[in-house]
């Protein structure tokens, strides 16, 4: 049930981003926010690693900044698979992935479970 809970959620904050960036920013209704959100899960689980894994001497040198590029470049991929979510440029998307990052992190905070 917690997990269901989260996902509507995090489609809940992939609308909220795409409303404070609704400039470079555009989910066409909360459908195809749920969908952003699995695609940006299954995205993070396959794609981020192998990225991560062969730019390790450019996010060493960079002190780990360039994992934010990795996240950008996520987002920009997920626009192009879903239709009814789109974004602007790299700028929207290294935007979008910071607001959807902090939401994720209240959302994560907000439905952990209680230890005894």
């Amino acid at each position: 049930m917690n997990g269901l809970i989260r996902f509507l959620l995090s489609g809940l904050a992939v609308m909220l981003t795409s409303y404070l960036l609704q400039n470079g920013v555009h989910v066409e209704h909360y459908g195809y926010a749920l969908l952003v959100a699995i695609v940006i899960s299954i995205a993070n689980v396959v794609v981020k690693p192998i990225l991560i894994l062969f730019t390790i001497p450019i996010t060493v040198v960079t002190l780990g900044l360039f994992l934010l590029v990795i996240n950008a470049i996520i987002i920009l991929l997920v626009d192009y698979l879903v239709p009814g979510f789109q974004v602007d440029g790299f700028w929207w998307a290294l935007g979008f992935s910071l607001i959807l990052s902090i939401f994720n992190s209240i959302i994560a905070d907000m439905t952990k479970e209680k230890k005894r």
